[in-house]
């Protein structure tokens, strides 16, 4: 079960804090896919959405059960600083480590970035087209 929380803004949104398992898959590919955790942000209109967002991107088994660990001040002024509204930490407790796009988590490493084959020709391979 993953801890986390929330916080209704005064505009009415809310902004979601859970930790989650690291997917084994992330854009650190090996050395951190040791069961590690990760502190994801998600700014939305209610904590339905917010976790709607979440399981659309891939993280299926996500649920938000109590109010065990809100999001803090600064957590909540990252998130709603980010364009997407969706950030993630690797240690929570370390603050000299900066927020990460969503992106940067959810990238498989095993695809390659921008169109660029795996012997750097510029194509792709036919098996990920």
């Amino acid at each position: 079960m993953s801890g986390g929380g929330f916080i209704r803004l005064p505009g009415g949104s809310v902004v979601v804090a859970l930790s989650l398992p690291r997917p084994p898959h992330g854009a650190r590919g090996g050395l951190y896919d040791c069961g590690c955790r990760v502190r994801v942000l998600v700014h939305a209109v209610n904590r339905q959405r917010a976790l709607t967002r979440l399981r659309n991107l891939g993280l299926r088994a996500v649920y938000l059960r109590g109010n065990s660990e809100p999001p803090t001040p600064d957590e909540i002024t990252a998130v709603l600083h980010h364009p997407d509204g969706l950030v993630w930490r690797e240690t929570p407790e370390d603050d000299t480590e900066s927020w990460h796009p969503i992106r940067a988590l959810l990238r498989n490493p095993a695809l390659p970035v921008r169109g660029e084959g795996p012997d750097g020709d510029g194509e792709r391979p036919a098996s990920a087209a």
